[in-house]
């Protein structure tokens, strides 16, 4: 019984409806998110549990992290237009107000650089985490990883994130 109540947390009251277009996603998941969820799936990479095609209340999240409350988003094309970029925002406002953090990565960077991606999530992953000793990144390798962020950020700031700098 004391399970139920822990997955009714996890899943913020989503309906019947909401799980059943989850099932559905989970089987037509795009060329951007298999790739992502290869890495988000691996325990080697990742010290924590990810979750593909996630209820949450009325939303269906594309990953969901629910030890750190962390979602991760992946955008298609379809998300550039302004009408897409206004739900997108009101979807997030909605979910932060169940505490969670939503990082959005759009296909692009999916495919044409993975690996920043991958050292963008550990990030966050360790700054939501610090107690655990970054649940992301073992202490070893977390000095290089921060030193990789920084270097990342800079060019976040010089030409989008993880886009081409022309």
């Amino acid at each position: 019984m004391k399970s139920r109540v822990i997955e009714r947390n996890m899943f913020y009251a989503a309906s019947r409806n909401t799980f059943a277009m989850a099932h559905v996603l989970r089987k037509n998941m795009t060329d951007a998110e298999k790739i992502l969820w290869k890495r988000l799936k691996d325990k080697g990479i990742f010290k924590v549990k990810f979750r593909r095609q996630h209820p949450v209340d009325i939303f269906v999240l594309d990953f969901y992290c629910h030890e750190l409350k962390l979602a991760i988003e992946v955008d298609g094309e379809i998300h550039l237009s302004t009408e897409a970029r206004g739900y997108d925002d009101g979807r997030t406002y909605e979910l932060e107000k169940y505490g969670i953090k939503i990082l959005r990565f759009t296909n692009e960077q999916i495919f044409e650089n993975l690996d920043y991606v991958q050292n963008y999530i550990l990030n966050i992953i360790n700054d939501i985490a610090p107690l655990q000793g970054g649940w992301g990144v073992d202490k070893k390798d977390k000095r290089t990883l921060m030193l990789t962020c920084t270097k990342m950020c800079i060019n976040v700031n010089l030409g989008g994130l993880g886009g081409r700098q022309k």
